[in-house]
């Protein structure tokens, strides 16, 4: 699988290069600012980009805005961001186009391995990364949002391992119940939130996007 990665942290895109090696990715590209990101992933066109929210040479969202950029040349081209604070306005940003395929990881993530790897995977196959701070911090926002009032305790606990990209079974697995019930828990959601019927994975995508527009 193909990666490339934005850090402008030396110390730390050596090791995330290292880790993600380790894991059996192929680090194709390993740049430090942002439009050396976005050359990368137009020429390159890579099965996941893993990238750092503030690159040279304005240190605010440079990586993003690069990833954003050659997501509309690139559509549905996977990108996990990383940040070091919650910032919903990116969290937004990333998800607005409903392609898919996104992360969001708070960088405190990259020190778990195992969770690091899980995200880029998951990102890389289509599915969604969020980060649970990033999420928790979200659904809190939108406490004031009617459809996501709509929803039961359980089905926002249900809706926040959705949006971590937990499938069915992981997310009965958590919270001790049957995938069948969690399925059930996953349709009332939906209907809660009034997405129409149409493929799971986009569905869960809009879910997602149903309370971060409502912030």
């Amino acid at each position: 699988m193909r990666v490339v990665l934005a850090e402008d942290l030396y110390l730390l895109r050596d090791g995330l290069s290292r880790m993600l090696t380790a894991h059996g990715f192929e680090v194709v590209a390993a740049v430090e600012s942002g439009p050396e990101l976005l050359e990368a992933l137009l020429g390159m066109r890579p099965d996941v980009a893993v990238v750092d929210v503030r690159l040279p040479p304005t240190q605010t969202d440079e990586g993003l805005q690069a990833a954003l950029a050659a997501r509309r040349e690139v559509p549905g081209l996977p990108v996990l961001v990383l940040s070091q604070h919650v910032e919903q306005l990116y969290a937004r940003e990333l998800l607005a186009d409903g392609a898919g395929g996104v992360g969001y990881l708070l960088k405190d993530r990259v020190f778990n391995a195992e969770q690091f790897v899980d995200a880029v995977r998951r990102v890389a196959g289509g599915g969604m990364a969020m980060d649970p701070d990033v999420i928790a911090k979200l659904l809190a926002r939108s406490d004031r949002d009617a459809p996501m009032s709509r929803l039961t305790p359980r089905e926002r606990e249900v809706l926040e391992l959705m949006a971590e990209g937990r499938s069915n079974s992981a997310i009965g697995q958590r919270l001790y119940l049957s995938e069948s019930a969690v399925g059930k828990h996953t349709a009332s959601i939906f209907g809660k939130l009034d997405l129409a019927q149409s493929d799971d994975d986009n569905r869960r995508v809009l879910a997602v996007l149903a309370y971060l527009n409502g912030m």
